[in-house]
């Protein structure tokens, strides 16, 4: 598998004066600053790529102070959502209110917590990916004048420190209102809310670097998990391309100071389990040194799940010290059907395996970017899943603005890939397909076409990363519909229906200028409408290659 990691983060590809008619809306385009990384190294494979080094690894931006598809799915393989700017269906500017699970939106009746989490299901775990430097709110500001804004989402932001790149970012969090009191804790535990809200077991907490604001929100996210819910569980996950020392005794102080909170995941035996990301990064001599001292030191058992860019290379030298594997994964629908050898590898190890789930991945800082095929790759990875056996799951990412590959609801996509989500972690978790009792629409597509230059001042663009399915100019039209029905879409004013048959169906349709949006009809009469608000352009000042979605039942 070809596998990589993180790249940056980019920026919207409007200018910004067309941004600045609706206030909010500003807040999700105009605003790009922020943590400038690079967990590509040398030795990390990137298919061909070299991504460049921009900025200092891992500088957190303004210091705060706190520091195949399912059964039914028919139409093109592999590809098979009251619209409103901010994608969640609410209205230009809608705070998010956050955490508790919204009646009606989604296709099917979501189980509860506790049906997720015992028997057969209690033991598929389903983990996000959570990394610090992107929480809700980085300065409790107001979303039309935020760090985001003014910052990340800005090709100007941090004093023109991006503009190369058109921005660091092309999305961000959901906005929130400012909150008093600590509000960073307050916003954690908003996360922590909606994750679980959505099915999910825990979040993998990237840890970045040993002090500083990054370090501070670990704490943080630990201790606003344990309230929130005690079984909501959070998963070491030390970042071997950031966190800054050679001395196992260091790394093992920092695992224990982090590993003795409640929130920690551990094994029913007790174990602590730690899944470092990137730990080809040292030696298993290394890590074995590590995991004596945690015991020795810090009285401390561990269950080691490393998560390696290159599990092929590694699988079978640090077998003797692991409990499972998991690799960081491929971010394309093509080049997946490695993962089946993975599982069955890792299995006759007798090893559990943790799979990688994924949306998309675009870096314009970095100059790279894997064409999803609108919602394929979600699909794809999360059947893989399913089909082949994985013991655990991790999506990769929950925020990760700079990759563009979050789940977490955001400014441009709503709750649309975190709810598409909750539809396969049922049958991960269950082994049944959830029955379909509401008409649902997800609408997906960019705002540009994947060949415009931008006509701004950008002047490193993204390139196709080896290995990625081709470039495609395409709007996703994907109905789970409880009964047949016809699909009336609009894609850039042209008209055209389709009939999607009952469960879920994939259809293609080629992008045009303009917006897009489709509506279910049947006997007549018309039913779940959805359309996705930003509208695609031939002519860009900002690159941006994530496709964008909306989904119908949060209207």
């Amino acid at each position: 598998m070809s596998s990589h990691r993180r790249r940056r983060p980019g920026l919207r590809s409007r200018p910004l004066l067309t941004w600045l008619g609706a206030a909010f809306l500003l807040a999700g385009v105009c605003a790009a600053a922020g943590i400038a990384w690079n967990p590509f190294t040398a030795d990390a494979r990137q298919g061909a790529l070299a991504a460049p080094v921009i900025g200092t690894p891992w500088a957190a931006g303004p210091d705060t102070g706190a520091g195949s598809a399912a059964p039914g799915a028919t139409g093109p393989s592999p590809t098979a959502s009251g619209p409103s700017p901010d994608g969640t269906g609410r209205g230009p500017g809608a705070a998010d209110a956050g955490g508790g699970r919204s009646a009606g939106a989604l296709p099917f009746d979501l189980p509860g917590p506790a049906a997720l989490r015992t028997g057969e299901a209690g033991r598929k775990l389903v983990f996000a990916h959570y990394f610090t430097p992107y929480p809700l709110s980085l300065d409790n500001a107001s979303a039309d004048a935020d760090y985001y804004t003014r910052n990340y989402l800005n090709p100007a932001g941090e004093n023109g420190k991006h503009e190369r790149y058109g921005g660091l970012l092309r999305d961000r969090p959901l906005p929130v209102a400012p909150k008093s009191g600590n509000w960073e804790r307050a916003n954690l535990e908003q996360e922590v809310r909606t994750a679980r809200a959505a099915g999910l077991d825990g979040f993998a907490l990237d840890m970045l670097s040993l002090s500083g604001p990054n370090r501070d929100r670990a704490q943080l996210l630990m201790e606003a998990a344990h309230a929130v819910d005690p079984a909501f569980k959070i998963m070491l996950m030390p970042d071997m391309t950031s966190l800054n020392t050679d001395d196992p005794g260091v790394l093992a102080d920092a695992v224990a100071a982090l590993g003795k909170a409640p929130a920690a995941h551990r094994l029913g035996d007790g174990r602590l389990v730690v899944s470092p990301f990137k730990a080809e990064a040292k030696g298993v001599a290394w890590w074995t040194q590590v995991l004596d001292l945690l015991r020795t030191r810090h009285g401390i058992r561990t269950a080691f799940v490393p998560t390696f860019l290159d599990y092929d290379a590694n699988s079978a030298r640090f077998a003797p010290i692991s409990h499972g594997f998991s690799e960081w994964g491929s971010r394309s629908y093509v080049g997946q059907e490695s993962a089946t050898r993975d599982v069955r590898r890792a299995h006759g190890m007798g090893k559990i395996w943790m799979q990688p789930v994924s949306v998309q991945d675009a870096r314009p800082n970095q100059g790279v970017y894997d064409e999803a095929g609108n919602t394929a790759t979600l699909r794809s990875t999360w059947t893989h899943a399913i089909d082949d056996g994985a013991d655990w799951v991790q999506l990769t990412t929950w925020n990760d603005y700079s990759e563009g590959s979050q789940f977490a609801p955001s400014l441009h996509n709503g709750y649309a890939y975190l709810d598409l989500s909750s539809y396969y972690l049922t049958k991960f978790k269950t082994g049944s397909w959830p029955k379909i009792v509401r008409d649902t629409l997800y609408v997906s597509a960019r705002t540009q076409f994947a060949s415009a230059d931008p006509a701004g001042a950008q002047s490193l663009v993204m390139s196709l990363r080896k290995g990625s399915a081709a470039p495609r100019d395409t709007v996703e039209v994907l109905s789970f519909l409880r009964a047949p029905a016809t699909v009336r879409t609009v894609v850039g004013g042209v008209q055209d229906t389709h009939e999607a048959p009952a469960g879920i169906h994939g259809e293609l349709l080629p992008l045009r200028p303009g917006t897009s949006s489709a509506t279910v009809v049947r006997d007549g009469k018309a039913g779940a409408e959805v359309e996705l608000p930003y509208p695609a352009d031939r002519t860009v000042q900002v690159q941006d290659l994530q496709y964008y979605a909306v989904t119908s039942g949060r209207g």
